[in-house]
């Protein structure tokens, strides 16, 4: 796959992933918190599927 995420959405998809799991672990929220793990993926993969159906990239140019 083609890298599509720049760094700052990279990091804010990691952080918001790992804290809704976060959440389910600790039981502070339902199983919908495990929807977290698609962010998570994404940005440690640096691609998103939806950004590159819809032609969206966040990368700096040239990269």
């Amino acid at each position: 796959m083609k890298k599509n995420l720049g760094s700052i959405d990279k990091i804010l998809r990691i952080v918001i992933g790992v804290i809704l799991i976060g959440l389910v672990v600790t039981g502070s929220i339902g199983a919908w918190g495990w929807i977290g793990v698609v962010p998570l993926v994404t940005g440690l993969l640096g691609s998103c599927p939806l950004y590159a159906l819809l032609g969206i990239s966040t990368c700096k140019p040239g990269t």
